[in-house]
């Protein structure tokens, strides 16, 4: 099992926390994010896109960048709309969106764990975006955005943590979106070592989002030889059984010179296409496909499916093969600029908006991925292709820091 541990929180005011928490720095644009933080000086993009503060035309990776947003979170600190709780504690965090309800761990997670695979990851990184928060981490001397962690959990800890949710929250607001974010504290000895038992009972932890961040701390522990607080991470365990996956569409900027009847007929080979088809795929295996503006219906032709293999059955993997590479010449995803991923909260509408916009333009809707093939694929120390997930309710930047 790996090693979690109470932490000593930065966290908002309670009357505040609707007006500092944030969504994640990597979900929304600098463009979106100066707007959602217009006049509005607690925003939390003041720290976590600290760019939004300087003038457009600066690199968003400059150094003014990351020491304006140290700036902004000693000013936060100091204005007392963040304070750090004197002792550690365990935290709970409740989202509802929706009829969707989920309830995490807030916790310090090992780094030494990350490092040596204890803390299972699927998903490759890039050096650009590990670098940022490096920099980030080390300039604010803080972790401030959550790894989002999945685990299976034992039904004694599930019905514990159910009753500490049946008091009032500390932390209780409705963001613009409409998800409710609510936190309570668990700081009592006897409570921390029952849940520290429960969790030794754990054989497996997964990064379900976050990888980028969870990378960077575990560099910082390793450039600061364990100093302060750097061998340990901020982060949120969640009971994979409560987690909802959404899918992760593609939009390609060109059809690589092939025209509709040229296309149709290479895609008749991979699947059955249904010519009046719907947005929404219903099932695994089934696509959908925009162009030529309408929908098709494409479910993969079953001696592409016929394999136990969970990586090798996934949906993404099966395009990426069968279809982006050898007929789209997208050999690589991660580097490709023809290729863009539209995360499932947005909507098979967006991917017409931005299909319409390009006349050789085409996108493919997804099924979402099941958690319980990424785990397998985890535990097989295997990578999932990218962009194979987008959870949903997103964790709110704010809602906990942890100081090193």
């Amino acid at each position: 099992m790996a090693i979690i541990r109470p932490f000593a929180a930065l966290r908002p005011a309670p009357e505040l926390a609707s007006r500092i928490c944030e969504l994640p720095y990597d979900v929304v644009s600098t463009d979106e994010a100066r707007a959602l933080a217009a006049g509005n000086p607690l925003s939390f993009f003041h720290v976590s896109k600290p760019e939004i503060d300087l003038e457009p035309a600066l690199d968003p990776y400059d150094p003014r960048v990351y020491a304006r947003g140290a700036e902004n979170l000693r000013r936060l600190i100091r204005e007392g709309a963040v304070r750090q709780d004197a002792e550690p504690c365990f935290y709970l965090y409740r989202q509802i969106m929706g009829e969707h309800v989920q309830t995490g761990l807030v916790a310090a997670a090992s780094c030494q764990d990350y490092l040596s695979n204890v803390i299972k990851r699927h998903e490759l990184t890039r050096p650009d975006k590990e670098d940022d928060r490096v920099r980030h981490i080390e300039a604010l001397d803080a972790q401030t955005g959550p790894v989002f962690l999945a685990y299976q959990a034992p039904p004694a800890l599930a019905t514990f943590l159910a009753q500490k949710i049946a008091g009032p929250p500390a932390v209780d607001f409705v963001a613009t979106d409409g998800v409710r974010h609510s936190s309570w504290t668990v700081s009592g000895a006897s409570d921390q070592e029952y849940i520290r038992g429960q969790l030794e009972k754990v054989d497996s932890v997964y990064i379900a989002d976050g990888h980028h961040r969870c990378a960077a701390a575990a560099r910082v522990f390793r450039s600061r030889q364990g100093r302060g607080n750097s061998p340990f991470f901020l982060a949120v365990l969640f009971p994979h059984d409560q987690l909802q996956i959404l899918p992760y569409h593609r939009v390609l900027s060109d059809r690589n010179g092939l025209a509709p009847a040229q296309l149709l007929e290479k895609l008749e080979s991979v699947f059955a296409i249904e010519p009046d088809g719907t947005a929404t795929p219903r099932r695994q295996h089934e696509l959908g496909l925009f162009f030529e503006d309408h929908w098709r219906t494409l479910t993969f032709r079953p001696a592409f499916t016929a394999t136990t293999d969970p990586l090798e059955r996934l949906d993404v993997t099966l395009l990426q093969r069968h279809v982006l590479a050898p007929v789209f010449g997208i050999d690589d995803p991660r580097t490709s600029h023809r290729i863009h991923f539209v995360g499932g909260i947005r909507g098979p509408r967006e991917l017409e908006r931005l299909v319409r916009g390009s006349e050789d333009a085409c996108a493919f809707s997804m099924f979402p991925t099941r958690i319980e093939d990424l785990m397998a694929i985890a535990d097989g120390g295997r990578i999932m292709p990218p962009k194979s997930t987008w959870f949903e309710p997103k964790l709110r930047d704010a809602m906990f820091c942890h100081l090193l």
